[in-house]
């Protein structure tokens, strides 16, 4: 039986060594491109949550209007509409954005639409890809505001006793003016979501 030569023996071990230093390189690049991906969500969600936060706000001021002016059905239209002075809720976004690690820029496009770009605070961190160390992620959010309800305009003979019948998404709420205890929440009267 003949013994090997000497010359071949450990000629596997380099190889192994450049296999598994290439697999843990490509590890290491799944985890920077992993850490990017979790700092993209991040201010995706920030982005979400305040502009949501925004248009939540206003919702819930023009559904104070509404309920503050119930028996003016005369400026029901207006306030549907978002036509009458809302003022600026950018601030809630803001506040919400800080609870979530980020900064926002904020805009009212109109009464009833916030648009928000955040930015996080954190970075995607050290990596084996440079610069990502001070690289932070910077995602958009709109969010809308829509009544829910319509009705139709009184009569001009009506009367002062009587308020229209509003119609929510399905649901008829019939008023007396002598016994509002039974309004509509804010959320049947307006609905809020994210603009595609």
């Amino acid at each position: 039986m003949a013994l090997r030569e000497d010359g071949d023996a450990g000629q596997a071990f380099p190889i192994y060594i450049t296999v598994v230093g290439g697999l843990l390189f490509l590890a290491l690049a799944y985890l920077a491109v992993g850490q990017a991906a979790a700092t993209r969500s991040e201010a995706q969600t920030a982005a979400d949550a305040a502009a949501l936060a925004a248009a939540l706000e206003t919702r819930d001021y023009l559904a104070g209007e509404w309920l503050t002016n119930v028996l003016e059905p005369d400026t029901w239209q207006d306030i549907f509409t978002g036509d009458v002075p809302t003022p600026d809720a950018c601030w809630r976004a803001h506040e919400l954005a800080a609870s979530n690690d980020a900064s926002v820029d904020c805009t009212a496009d109109g009464m009833l639409r916030y648009t928000v770009v955040a930015e996080t605070n954190g970075t995607v961190g050290d990596t084996i890809v440079p610069g990502t160390e001070d690289q932070r992620a910077t995602e958009s959010a709109s969010a809308v505001i829509e009544a829910r309800c319509d009705f139709k305009p009184l009569a001009e003979d009506a009367g002062d006793d009587v308020l229209p019948v509003l119609s929510c998404k399905g649901e008829d709420w019939e008023f007396d003016p002598d016994d509002l205890s039974v309004l509509p929440e804010p959320e049947d009267l307006f609905d809020v979501h994210l603009a595609d």
